[in-house]
Formats: C-alpha cells, structure tokens, sequence
C-alpha cells in the first residue's frame, strides 16, 4: 500500500484505533454480554412455509405469561413505512403473524424461558394449522399474469414502477454498435460477525424504557419504537453496546427488537433476543438480487452513447423501516450509469414483492449490482469494437477536467479523476506485460485481467433523501465537545460505532482542532440519553457529517480555551499555538488543565466578557452543498480459471481509490479491504438459493459460503487525495467502497481468461457450477449443438458455489482438483446427487435430514422446529391445497 505519511495525532495520522484496546483483550461489551438479574431469554416460533394462511394456533394450557401470539401484544402497531414517491404501495408488516405468513422465518409465537434452550423447548409445543397458498418466489413469477398476490388490496406484486428517461430512441436508431445484456445477481445474507440482538429492561428510577440495541441507528430505533408501541420517545432509551458490524441489517427496526421491547415495557422486568445463524440465514434481511436487461448503444471506437435497461430487484415480503423496499430500486436507476459520460438513458425499474425475507440496505446499496452491470456492459462494448476493454473503459470515463460534473441521471460529481484511477491500477497490475505474456500458466489454467471503476455517493443530503420519498429525513448531525477541569476533553455524537473506528477518527479530528493530546480524549456515542440527535451510522456518511460536527463544535471550544489562555498569558489570541499538548506564547506555556482548572475552579481569574458557554459546545453541521459528495475507485483482478473444474483463483487485486481527506490511513485501508473481502464473496462464494417452495436452500454455513484467508488475495492499495470542495478538511466517505467493484472486475477477469473458448459469464457469485455451464454452452454454439441440455440458470443457482468432480464433464474427474480441493474436501451434501434438477426433499444436506431432526422437523419443513407436523394433524398437504 502507498501511504501518505503524515506526523502528528490528527487528520492523516495512523493512530491506533482506541476500540482496539478492548476488542483485542475481549473486554468489549455486546448485547450477548449483558447480564441483568432476572432477565428471562426469548426464541421466536417461525414459519416453516414461505405462504399459507393461518387457520388456528394453540399453545398449552397455563402458558400464556410464557407463549405470546399477535393478539397478546395489546397497543402494538404493524411496521408500516410511508413513502412520498408516487405509486408506491403500503405494506403492513405485523410484529408476529397472526392471520398469514409470507416467508419462511416470520414469527408467529414468542417464548419466554430463563434460558434460550428452555424458551426454544417451549417453542415445540405451540400448534400452528396453515392453508398453504401458493408462493411467489421470483421476480419473473411476481410479474406474470395471474401470480398469486403477496398483498391483495395491490392487484399485482409491485411495490413501485419507476422510470428514468432522458431520451434513447434517436441514438437507439443511428448507433452503429448495439450490445444486448441480461445479468443477474444471486439473493445474498448480510452476516456481520455480530448477529442482530437486544436487551430491553424498564428503569424504575428513569420512568423509562431500556433498549440495548445492536443497531447502527440509535435514534432512529427510539423514534420507531416509540411509534409502534405508541409512547411518548421521553420513555424510550435506546443505549447501543458495542456492535459487532452492521452493513445495513443494522439500521432497520426489526420485529424483534419490538417484541422484546414490549414485554419490558408490559412486564418491567428484563429480556434478551440473539439472533442465531440459522436465524439470521433463513430469516434476516437480504439483499443484492438483481435480474439486468441491458441495451447499450455505442460508436465504432466503443464510445458509449446511450444505455437502455429493465432492472427487477426481488423485494421480499414486506417494507423495512425506515428506508422503505424501493431505496435499493431508487439507487440501482439512479447509478446504473455510474462514472461514464453518456447522455442518452433509460431505465426501467420494478420493486417486486416475493416469499422471501423483506429486503435491506446491504454495504454498497444496489451498488455492486449496477457496477457489476455495467462494468460488463463496457467489456462487452470492448468486445463488439474489437479494442482493448481498458482502453475503451478509459475513454468513456468523465475526465477529471470536467470536475465537477452533472451526470445524466443528475448525480453531482463533486471532484476527482476517474481515468486516472484506472491508469494506476492498470499499472499496478502490469496489463502490457500481461498482454505480451502467455493465456495459460504451467497448470494449463486460462488467465485474464478485469477492471471495474465506480463512485461512491457518501453523506448523501436531506435533498437526496427527501427525493426518495423516505419517511425520516437526515439533516444536521450534531455533536458536542467539552474540556474537563482535568484537561481532558470529552466528545459525545449520536452516531454509533459498528466497527469503522469511529471513537478514533472522531478523536483525531477533536485533537486537530483544539490540540489536546488524543490520548486525554474520550468519545462517547449512540446513546439517545446521553448524545445529542443522529440519524446515526450508514451510507458511509459517518466521518463526514459527524466528524464535520466535531470539528466545528472542538472549534468553538478551541477559541474559547485560547481567549482563557491569552488571558493568563498576557499574549495576543493571533499568537497563541496549540502543540506538544500545550498553549504556547511564545517561550511562555500553559497545559489544558490550567485552562480547566481557571474555569471550574478559580472564575475568580477569568478575563472580562468571558464566553458564558464555557469550555463546551454542541454544534451541527451538514455540507452547504446538499447532493452527497463523491468517492471513487478502480479495481484490477488478475485471476486463474480452471477450464476443467471451473476453480478460480485471484493471483492478484489491486485497488487505486480516492476518499478524499483521509483522517486515518490505516482506517481507510481497514474499510477497504473489508469491503473488498465482502466483494469477493459477491463474485464468487455467497448466494442464498430458494426452490420452487419458497424454502431457503442454505440454512447453514454449511450451504452459504463465505470466503476465508484461503480464498482472499492479498489486497494491494495506492492512495490519491482529491479533496471534496464542499465538506470540512474535504473529507469524503468510504466506508462501503469496497465492496463494489470486486463483483464487475473479478467476472470481467474471468471472461477475459476464457476468451479464447469464447465463453462468457453472466451471472454472480461466478461459481464453478456456472462457469462450466457457460464453457459447455460456448462449446454447444461452436460445434453447432443444440443445448437444451444445459442448465437453466434457475437450474445453475440452485447449485452449490463449489462443485464435486462428479457435476463436470466426464475429463474432469477428482484427480483434476488441486491437491486442496479434491472431492473427498467437499462435504457430502455437495455431491451431483444431493442436487437434482429441481430443489427436492432428498437435496437437503445429510446433516439436516429428517432422521437427524426432531420428530416434527422433516426435511419438507426445514427451518428446524416450526414444521408443519409441529402444527395440527389438520394442516396435512391435502388440507392446504
């Protein structure tokens, strides 16, 4: 990595994080951590199918102080979130469902126990009849004449139609090259490290609700609970512990969460929720499943001329508070043209309601979609012209002289040069060399090179948000700095941690301004009793709109530490300096515990017309332009495809990014890398399959497949500063980066490799399954065969990321695997047999047969414990036809 070395504690500093301190010890503090007397655990009762009415529930006798159904949450209101976009469709999303379910892993019943273990047993004894309906589990299907309705009152599947058109016809009719498209990318699970999770309690002394939230959204949270509960916020305090990640999952209110905080409130004692894998993979917010038809328009050179497109995002069941379902469909139209120069756009978007778990804003939001979209587009262009796909890639980029730069879907680039991240990376990765060498190295695997540039919309405005119709708006961000009698200095924000070192950079900023020494500053956040107001952490808007608040209120703190100091150092303001932790005049100095000491302690030294604010300050702050500013990127992905095994390996990554200011080094290589790792995933590992049913088909980490050190490149970064001309210090954000190229340059690298056999990939994550799919079709074309035979590619998702030798081509036998990965590596589940054509009983994995299972859990009912034999003997399959 190339850093920018930079001395000092401040803006640029590589300071240690100061939440490393804890974490690293295993001294922090997550909501699994807590521990309160008497506090009883919950587990949830869940939908063993995907879309059935409810005809009856019963639990036992004498346990309606332990087993809670809909109907016992008195005053409790369904999730609802308004949108102000024209068309848009209301869902009402009820706590726990009490008339019918519409995915797999909705709650119907709460259990309270003194253990998890104990509540989960009282979860087997609750009998649920259903009427199955039939489920709707694909855009395609939620469109189609006559689909089953998720919502009746809609007459159709949509939450929203949108359509962005600036005029295509006349460059669809004189352009000479014209490249057609369809792409799709895989449902994926969010897995922070941390599961969702909560704590809810009622403080006597306060008069007041205690949540301890795992959530990115503080805030937010207490506003929400405080709505659907229907209580005044005053009784609500949402006080987040640490956070063990959040990507988004985070920043939703989760039924849960209000469930949980119900039975504090009812019963004022203390309860906890934890969210377990299963629960998180078969139930938690998804996200990234997006189905592209593209028709791009371009001259002989491969200059780009117009995109016309049709994007369908898989909705899921319901919409999340407060970023509604159609924030991913807003943000796939709007950057699909990412950082291109075109003007010629039209872009169709549906928002398709289906049986699946509703769908959340995941680390890049709809981002990697249209990058991985669009990037291909380019290859593709590349291809059709018969040029260099970098050199084509180049020429369509808004050059850094037209900073800044409208684009065609009013996006306001704020700064930067995207050719020229590119070039770096182009360079990093040795393209001529590449080109001049040989297609295939020593194992006989295909090699190639791809690219993919973005831009990273961060902070975006009250403007911008207000334009997506949300139902809570962002505005200032505020934040209060404070010197102690001791010296020290106390900074407080609504925004909470969830990993990307906040208490750190927030510091450096504090000590940028005011000089006190980063050691002595502490920084305390998200707590709604104890910080002023954030709409809290997410859309990488953290360092740039709570660090401009720190800034400006460590400002004004700062000048009043210096009218104190130049008053007891009988020196002019204009002189004083702030270094070494000290207020210097010249030879002469004082500590900031003087300063401290003169205020709290002996006013009676105090200059005339003092500040009555005194040594602290809350101050607000948002960018005086209000479109968000721009970071951006290029990625470059040497890869190895096994044309036999349809392996691949990442030889080498290189990142070339521009976040403007950068506050810490290590931190936005620490963000980068993170998100590129999550990327890799995107490409290649993680997909979350669902058969005809509705079921989920990866349940377990063993289905989902998540990249680990074997799996990831070393990640080689360079930095470029450009700062933002409308943000304090300039400072950009980057907090989901990362994770956006990876997708578009690692399948562009593929497709390169596999040029010479003339295949070509088009779906994510790019598994072996697939590329072999792709290679016995571009075989099928060449030989003129027809290729009814292959797999569909509903039929090619439904495959694991990794294939045995017995689902490839007769010559790619075990003996074909690297030594690492041969069949005998791949658990039996992941066999040719345990996947059939269509997703049935006999493909669940080994390890969750019905023999394995609890009497009432068959392989047909999967997730564990709320299979239809748990329910009546009523609810049999004849019942529910």
């Amino acid at each position: 990595m190339d850093g920018l070395p930079v001395q000092g504690e401040g803006i640029g500093a590589r300071v240690r994080r100061k939440e490393d301190a804890r974490h690293l010890a295993g001294r922090g503090q997550f909501v699994g951590d807590i521990r309160i007397a008497g506090m009883q655990d919950v587990a949830f009762l869940r939908s063993p199918v995907a879309h059935a009415r409810i005809l009856s529930r019963r639990r036992p006798a004498g346990m309606e102080g332990r087993i809670f159904f809909l109907d016992d949450l008195a005053g409790v209101a369904p999730i609802v979130t308004r949108s102000a976009i024209p068309g848009y469709k209301l869902s009402e999303w009820p706590v726990m469902a009490a008339d019918r379910v519409r995915y797999v892993g909705e709650i119907i019943a709460m259990c309270v126990a003194p253990s998890r273990a104990a509540a989960e047993d009282l979860a087997e004894l609750v009998e649920v009849e259903f009427a199955e309906l039939p489920p709707v589990t694909s855009c395609a299907e939620g469109r189609a004449p006559g689909a089953a309705l998720l919502h009746e009152q809609w007459g159709d599947n949509l939450f929203l139609q949108t359509t962005i058109d600036t005029g295509i016809a006349e460059v669809a009719a004189t352009a000479p090259v014209k490249v057609e498209l369809d792409l799709s990318c895989a449902r994926q699970a969010m897995h922070p490290m941390e599961g969702k999770g909560v704590v809810a309690f009622w403080d006597h002394r306060a008069a007041q609700l205690v949540v301890h939230s795992s959530t990115q959204v503080p805030h937010l949270i207490r506003a929400g609970l405080a709505e659907v509960l229907g209580i005044p916020q005053a009784m609500v305090r949402v006080a987040p512990p640490d956070v063990g990640g959040g990507f988004g999952y985070k920043c939703l209110l989760q039924p849960e969460e209000i469930a949980v905080a119900w039975l504090a409130l009812t019963r004022k004692a203390a309860f906890r929720w934890v969210e377990d894998r299963r629960e998180h993979l078969t139930a938690g917010a998804n996200a990234r499943q997006h189905h592209y038809k593209l028709t791009a328009y371009a001259d002989r050179r491969g200059r780009l001329l117009g995109l016309d497109a049709e994007v369908e995002v898989d909705t899921g069941a319901y919409s999340v508070w407060p970023f509604t379902a159609v924030l991913e469909a807003a943000q796939a139209g709007g950057n699909l043209p990412g950082p291109y120069d075109f003007r010629a756009y039209r872009c169709k978007v549906f928002s398709v309601a289906t049986n699946k778990p509703p769908f959340a804003p995941y680390r890049g939001v709809a981002r990697p979609g249209v990058c991985f979209a669009i990037e291909l587009t380019i290859d593709a262009i590349a291809r059709a012209v018969g040029r260099e796909a970098a050199d084509v890639r180049a020429e369509n980029l808004v050059p850094g002289a037209a900073m800044p730069y409208v684009n065609v879907t009013n996006k306001h680039y704020d700064s930067g040069d995207y050719p020229a991240s590119l070039a770096t990376v182009r360079e990093m990765i040795g393209l001529e060399e590449f080109r001049a060498g040989p297609k295939r190295d020593a194992r006989g695997r295909w090699l190639g090179i791809g690219f993919a540039t973005y831009t990273e919309q961060s902070a975006h405005g009250t403007k911008v948000f207000a334009a997506w119709g949300l139902p809570l708006v962002p505005g200032y961000d505020q934040a209060s700095v404070k010197l102690t009698p001791d010296g020290a200095l106390e900074v407080k924000a609504g925004i909470h941690t969830i990993g990307q070192g906040l208490e750190t950079t927030l510091a450096q900023l504090a000590h940028e301004m005011t000089g006190v020494p980063f050691a002595d500053i502490r920084v305390t956040l998200g707590d709604t009793a104890t910080t002023p107001f954030s709409t809290g952490a997410y859309a990488s808007r953290g360092i740039v709109m709570a660090g401009g608040a720190v800034s400006r209120a460590a400002e004004v703190v700062a000048g009043r530490i210096r009218a104190i100091a130049a008053h007891l150092l009988q020196a002019d303001p204009a002189v004083l300096t702030f270094a070494e932790g000290r207020i210097h005049a010249g030879a002469a100095s004082l500590s900031y515990a003087d300063i401290g000491r003169v205020w709290y302690m002996r006013p009676d030294q105090l200059p005339e017309g003092v500040d009555s604010g005194g040594l602290e300050a809350t101050e607000a702050y948002k960018p005086a332009t209000d479109n968000g500013v721009f970071s951006f990127a290029s990625h470059a992905a040497k890869v190895a495809v096994d044309a036999e095994t349809g392996l691949v390996e990442i030889l080498d990554y290189c990142i070339a990014e521009d976040c403007g200011r950068m506050v810490n080094p290590m931190i936005v290589e620490g963000q980068t890398y993170g998100g590129a790792a999550q990327g890799v995933g995107t490409a290649l590992f993680e997909e979350s399959p669902y058969d005809a049913a509705g079921q989920p088909l990866a349940a377990t980490l063993l289905d989902y497949l998540l990249p680990g050190p074997a799996e990831l490149p070393r990640f080689r970064i360079r930095h470029s500063e450009t700062l933002s001309p409308h943000t304090a210090h300039g400072i950009k954000g980057v907090g989901e980066g990362g994770a956006i190229a990876p997708a578009g340059a690692l399948v562009n690298a593929i497709n390169d490799a596999l040029s010479p056999l003339g295949a070509v990939l088009a779906d994510i994550p790019a598994s072996p399954a697939r590329i072999l799919a792709a290679l016995a079709k571009a075989q099928a074309a060449a030989v003129g065969i027809e290729a009814q035979a292959l797999p569909t590619r509903t039929e090619a998702q439904a495959l694991p990321a990794r294939a045995t030798a017995q689902t490839f081509p007769a010559r790619a036998t075990a003996q074909t695997f690297p030594a690492r990965a041969t069949a005998q590596t791949f658990p039996a589940r992941a066999t040719a047999q345990t996947f059939p054509a269509r997703a049935t009983a006999q493909t669940f994995p080994a390890c969750a047969t019905a023999q394995t299972l609890p009497v009432r859990a068959t392989a047909q009912t999967l997730p564990v414990r709320a299979t239809a034999q748990t329910l009546s003997a009523r609810a049999t399959a004849r019942d529910a036809s």
